[in-house]
């Protein structure tokens, strides 16, 4: 976690930095480990919808809306953090923390539309299962325009290295700034961060982020949600494919 401004390791707002810095590295691994927990419920749910295991299947899903409404919970929890760090003023009087994160991540709700009934997680789910016996055809209510769309939301910010040109998803060694999030592809970055010395300016188009060795970094979720997107690239391809074989058998019919 990177702060606005630099504060010396040894003053108040030094240690209250380098707290929610620790606090926010554990709150990602817990991220982490939620995103984990959803790949292995729906590893399990594929495997029930081949057993026809219905009952147990509205179980799982159950689960996997409580699980995203603990994502979104930690995501929040970030934001906060990471707002705290940034906006802390050391002064005379005692800090009441508590309100102080109270309010932040009531702001951070406040402006957040997120629902697990409509997140793209659930839909990788319910996708995942109705590919067990109808792989390439629209899940029910939904026409393929909608599924392209919401089956390839991800966190990502950028789909491929800004510097290489290669896609994110065929990365070797993917890194991305703690600042901007722009991911990039390791050696590609080092040596661009070189090349300019101390003006290293984030290579996005309109990215004013200077970028630093240690502040471009593979950070504990970057692989998984590079594996999510690969995951929701194939599904959409699959049924681009069927969906092309369909359109010629209409046309030759």
């Amino acid at each position: 976690m990177a702060s606005s401004s630099a504060a010396r390791p040894g003053s108040v707002t030094g240690r209250v930095q380098n707290a929610a810095s620790t606090l926010y590295s554990d709150n990602q691994s817990l991220i982490v480990d939620i995103r984990k927990g959803f790949h292995l419920i729906k590893d399990l749910a594929v495997d029930l919808e081949k057993e026809n295991e219905s009952e147990k299947l509205r179980e799982l899903d159950n689960a996997v809306i409580e699980l995203l409404n603990a994502l979104e919970d930690c995501k929040n929890l970030s934001s906060a953090i990471q707002s705290v760090a940034e906006n802390y003023q050391h002064g005379p009087e005692l800090t009441d923390f508590k309100k102080m994160f109270g309010d932040e991540i009531s702001k951070v709700k406040a402006n957040s539309s997120a629902h697990p009934e409509n997140h793209p997680l659930r839909h990788q789910f319910k996708q995942a299962i109705w590919n067990v016996h109808h792989s390439g055809q629209p899940m029910p209510g939904e026409e393929h325009e909608d599924i392209v769309m919401t089956g390839t939301q991800c966190s990502l910010r950028n789909v491929s290295c800004p510097i290489s040109g290669k896609p994110v998803a065929e990365l070797a060694n993917p890194v991305r700034s703690v600042e901007c999030k722009h991911i990039y592809e390791k050696e590609a970055v080092m040596d661009y961060i070189r090349s300019k010395k101390t003006n290293a300016r984030c290579p996005v188009a309109a990215c004013p982020n200077i970028l630093h060795p240690r502040k471009v970094v593979c950070d504990p979720l970057l692989l998984i949600e590079i594996e999510e997107m690969r995951t929701m690239t194939k599904q959409t391809a699959t049924t681009e494919v069927i969906e092309d074989f369909t359109d010629l058998d209409e046309e030759e019919a």
